[in-house]
């Protein structure tokens, strides 16, 4: 009974107290939760760093970007865009003719 007194509150601050385990099992899922980000991170800095790569050694992907992003057209080009939906929702398939000469 005496080691009971004596092991009892010696476990409930193993397990509870300000260094205790469970203080542990959340550091510790912290930790991990961290390495995952810096993992994503790292993913995501790897491919911004190819997209400059690209952006400043090919000139297709340059236009193509520009084409996108920026809706450039060549000299001459004709833009032809499709409505998807109708009034209820229906695929018209539609022609809308964005012609860029006055």
């Amino acid at each position: 009974m005496i080691l009971l007194c004596f092991l009892a509150p010696v476990m409930i601050w193993l397990g509870f107290g300000e260094q205790g385990l469970i203080h542990l099992y959340h550091t510790e899922m912290e930790r991990k939760a961290y390495v995952e980000r810096i993992h994503r991170l790292a993913e995501e800095n790897q491919a911004l760093l190819e997209e400059v790569h690209r952006l400043r050694t090919d000139m297709e992907y340059i236009e193509s970007v520009a084409r996108k992003e920026l809706s450039l057209i060549k000299k001459n080009e004709i833009i032809y865009r499709f409505d998807k939906r109708g009034p209820r929702g229906k695929d018209t398939g539609r022609m809308i003719n964005k012609d860029p000469r006055p």
